[in-house]
């Protein structure tokens, strides 16, 4: 591995860490570009070599040209208005003994770090006096906003926020875990067992009929009018196939065929890594699971296009692979409703 420094960057060199392609979430298959998604966007080397090394670490966090993203209570700093962007700023003496090691970018290195539970909420500067003012805001509410990099480095700074919330014990023994290797890790210090971030695989399915009318189902748990397509988690022993015609059979009852990978991006809310396809319906006879579904329901483009418009329907937000699924079915964005528009 060969180490360098940014040009004009001071402190220790980096690793010679380059993003492949600056990768930003569209790919293109043998017969057609996959969907553009919000969270699948990235240019940030993830640098996973560094992880064991605390004294790259150590450097990090000496090295005034790296950049630290705050997280509290499942929100991040941002500097709000039409265009959004990370509040990124340099390291500090507190954060030496927990920083989480998002990734490499052209030399510099890039850092999250959790507020204590407790920390005040609001708007206020991160930093100096005289600094941007800032507002906490979730990965749902920016992440279709920000750009590649800060959506990359958002999406992966919450999955760990998630998982280091909900890991803090060993499933073996119960003892308290400890953070390590960068905040990819968390060991138990009594069976030195060590444990890493999972995901849990989903696929989420635009279903249509002959007709080329769209399914979508409202949960059981959903606030009024939200419909979406259908989606589960894959079982284990399961392929994705699988999964989607199981999912549609036990939700509504209805058999597909035609299965097309749509594309995928994280979900970390805890940790679902969603992966959509469309598929085909056999049958148009709905048979609503009432476990699982309120109403499902098949749509033609002029009905849902009204019911969204009228507030009938509301749809996922724009951040969501369901979203994408449905407008692109649709054939571009969806009407706002009126309460809406500006």
């Amino acid at each position: 591995m060969r180490w360098r420094r940014r040009p004009g960057a001071g402190g220790p060199a980096r690793p010679d860490l380059v993003a492949p392609d600056a990768y930003s979430g569209r790919v293109s298959g043998p017969d057609e570009t996959f969907l553009d998604l919000s969270l699948s966007r990235s240019t940030v080397h993830r640098a996973g070599a560094l992880r064991t090394d605390p004294a790259a670490i150590t450097a990090a966090l000496s090295d005034p040209d790296t950049r630290v993203l705050t997280l509290r209570a499942g929100t991040a700093a941002v500097v709000g208005g039409e265009h959004p962007r990370l509040a990124l700023r340099p390291p500090r003496p507190e954060d030496v003994p927990r920083p989480w090691l998002l990734g490499v970018e052209d030399g510099r290195t890039f850092l999250a770090v959790e507020d204590e539970p407790g920390a005040a909420d609001g708007t206020e500067p991160l930093g100096a006096a005289d600094g941007p003012e800032i507002v906490w805001r979730g990965l749902r509410d920016v992440g279709a906003d920000l750009d590649d990099r800060d959506a990359g480095l958002l999406t992966t700074a919450t999955a760990l926020a998630e998982w280091h919330q909900r890991h803090q014990h060993c499933p073996r023994c119960g003892a308290r875990t400890v953070s390590e290797q960068g905040g990819w890790v968390r060991r138990c210090p009594a069976d030195d067992s060590q444990h890493h971030p999972r995901t849990d695989p989903a696929v989420i399915m635009a279903v249509t009929d002959a007709d080329d009318r769209l399914l979508l189902g409202s949960g059981v748990a959903w606030p009024e009018h939200r419909v979406s397509v259908l989606a589960g988690f894959v079982e284990a022993g399961e392929s994705l196939e699988a999964a989607v015609v199981r999912e549609v059979q036990e939700e509504v009852g209805i058999t597909v065929t035609d299965l097309v990978y749509r594309g995928n991006q994280p979900w970390p809310f805890p940790a679902s890594l969603m992966l959509g396809f469309r598929a085909v319906a056999t049958s148009t006879d709905i048979v609503v699971d009432p476990v699982e579904l309120r109403d499902a329901q098949w749509y033609d483009r002029a009905r849902l296009a009204g019911e969204v418009a009228s507030g009938a329907a509301t749809l996922p937000m724009k951040v969501s692979i369901a979203r994408r699924l449905i407008e692109e079915w649709f054939g571009g964005p969806l009407p706002e409703p009126a309460r809406e528009r500006r």
